[in-house]
């Protein structure tokens, strides 16, 4: 139990961030996980402990975070809760945009800021998961690339910044992932296996980045299936 480390993780209610919370399970960490509703969630272990938390109310979310810190101290933080809204720009509301900029760039900046005391203690680890948009041009989705370029730039800066207290700062850029992600588009992932990346196989690449050998930083790790192949929904519903 005293080897126990505690990590906390946004959107950990399903897709990536809940494989990533049962990895962490197996690795004997204790996570505080982060989600708007967790019906659908059926981890049950001890050392899980679900917040049900609009992370968007920031004063919410600190308290939270605050009340997390009297119980524990943090040797990681995985900034995974993603928000993403498809379409040509000017068809986007204004709540769509804030939504977009609060839950994939503000948030990760204000829990890392929060934080950032107790992982320097433990030299301990930030993982932002970020997606493979934030380096390219993404039409039908230039808001939502941005403000994933906005989370991989903050996160090299942040590595610069603390690398000398020993702490990581390590972004992973998936492409698509089969998931409930893009409920919000009018595309999904391809039909077959090798048109999409699975959840687990992002919560692998967390693991590595965590589990290796105190000195060794891997900084960025992007993740492709074999095909770029996506599927219309209108055409799935013909088809």
């Amino acid at each position: 139990m005293n080897d126990m480390k505690t990590a906390i993780v946004t959107g950990a209610s399903s897709g990536i961030g809940l494989k990533i919370t049962e990895m962490l399970l197996k690795l004997n960490y204790q996570v505080y996980g982060f989600g708007r509703n967790f019906e659908e969630n059926s981890i049950t272990n001890n050392n899980y402990h679900p917040v049900t938390c609009d992370i968007t109310n920031v004063s919410q979310l600190t308290e939270y975070i605050k009340d997390i810190q009297r119980q524990a101290e943090i040797q990681l933080l995985v900034n995974n809760a993603g928000v993403g809204y498809f379409g040509p720009h000017e068809e986007l509301n204004q709540k769509k945009i804030h939504e977009m900029v609060s839950v994939n760039v503000e948030v990760p900046m204000l829990l890392s800021q929060l934080l950032l005391r107790d992982l320097k203690k433990h030299k301990g680890s930030i993982i932002n998961i970020s997606s493979v948009t934030a380096g390219k041009s993404n039409t039908h989705g230039c808001a939502y690339g941005a403000t994933k370029a906005a989370l991989t730039s903050f996160s090299a800066s942040l590595f610069d910044e603390v690398r000398k207290y020993g702490v990581r700062v390590c972004t992973i850029h998936p492409d698509m992932t089969k998931s409930n992600f893009y409920r919000n588009a009018d595309f999904r992932e391809g039909e077959t296996p090798d048109t999409y990346l699975l959840p687990e196989e992002v919560a692998d690449a967390v693991q590595m980045m965590i589990t290796g050998r105190e000195g060794l930083v891997v900084t960025e790790i992007t993740l492709k299936p074999q095909l770029h192949r996506i599927q219309k929904i209108n055409d799935r519903r013909k088809s």
